[in-house]
């Protein structure tokens, strides 16, 4: 684990995406979620106001069961960046805390412009959603 850091951080110390991605990457499993939230960060503070970096922390936020932050941040995001990944995510948040109108307004809009986003499909077949 300690190499993985080194090796990750002197191939790619000044790369928001590099990090971006690997805090995602943890978020998404639910694995190491505090080692998530310096990636993202790290990432946020090269790239402020990034949407898909947003993504990521309000996915983290998610996943550490913060729902107030969550949303917040997933509804920022998506508003600055409507994006089917984005959408997706905010989407199921929304869904998680009952606001399924809403849920089911930005996967439709997120259907829209691309139907066959990977992250988008997955959710909405996972949560067994008829676009």
């Amino acid at each position: 684990l300690e190499f993985r850091r080194v090796l990750f951080r002197s191939l790619a110390p000044d790369n928001p995406n590099a990090f971006n991605a690997l805090g995602y990457s943890l978020a998404d499993r639910g694995e190491r979620l505090d080692e998530a939230r310096t990636l993202i960060g790290k990432a946020l503070e090269m790239r402020p106001g990034d949407p898909f970096i947003s993504d990521s922390l309000g996915w983290l936020e998610f996943r550490s069961s913060h729902m107030t932050d969550a949303t917040r941040i997933l509804r920022e995001a998506y508003g600055s960046r409507p994006d089917p990944e984005i959408g997706a995510h905010l989407g199921e948040v929304l869904w998680s805390q009952g606001l399924k109108d809403e849920a089911r307004k930005v996967w439709a809009e997120s259907v829209k412009l691309d139907a066959e986003n990977e992250t988008l499909v997955e959710t909405l077949k996972r949560l067994k959603i008829k676009p």
